[in-house]
């Protein structure tokens, strides 16, 4: 049997640790979306959110291109999509594409911190969205050049990930038995051992 929505949400929340706020264990990344529209009060806050990011010299080198459904730009995003993606991304009401001057523009140098800061800020946003209820999932697979091309977005731009935002739907709906066993499996994380170094390769002593 199937779990419902509600159920996997449950699963997928981290457990609890003192003194984090709840809001970076409820954050998770489905794929399925429920019909729901996103209004755009929550879409202002979202990105409210991402603005407020921290960025090299504060160049706030973000620019997020958005589409929602049945607009010519969700189309071109969900065209571009790969793999996949292509067979459940359609059903988020939203989608958007997080891109990243190049170059400082006071002075025209590179900026080699742009992809991350973009990053930086696309984490606020998603983290805002789980406070907000609603869920989202970042992906990678995309024909970049192609959607560069439909989007018209200049190649100084650094092209980041697309994000699929939306209310998360029933884990059923996304049809595939591997999307479904992978929507409603626990998920995992390293323990800080494996990534918090006092020296390369030997863990903090973090208690």
């Amino acid at each position: 049997m199937t779990l419902s929505a509600v159920e996997v949400h449950n699963l997928k929340g981290a457990p609890a640790v003192e003194g984090v706020l709840p809001v970076f264990h409820h954050r998770w990344s489905a794929r399925s979306f429920d019909h729901r529209e996103v209004s755009v009060a929550d879409l202002k806050k979202v990105f409210e959110a991402a603005r407020w990011a921290a960025s090299s010299n504060n160049e706030q080198p973000w620019r997020f291109i958005v589409g929602t459904r049945n607009s010519a730009t969700h189309a071109k995003i969900f065209e571009s999509l790969v793999g996949f993606n292509k067979t459940w991304a359609g059903s988020a009401p939203v989608l958007i594409l997080g891109v990243a001057g190049s170059k400082f523009t006071h002075n025209g140098a590179a900026n080699g911190y742009a992809l991350y800061d973009l990053g930086a800020a696309a984490s606020y946003l998603t983290l805002q969205a789980a406070a907000l209820g609603l869920t989202s999932h970042q992906m990678a697979g995309y024909d970049h050049e192609t959607l560069r091309k439909a989007l018209e977005i200049p190649e100084e731009y650094a092209l980041g990930s697309v994000i699929a935002l939306g209310y998360q739907g029933a884990p059923d709906s996304l049809g595939s038995e591997q999307l479904i066993e992978r929507e409603t499996a626990p998920r995992q994380r390293k323990p800080l051992s494996e990534f918090v170094f006092s020296s390369w390769g030997e863990p903090t002593k973090l208690g």
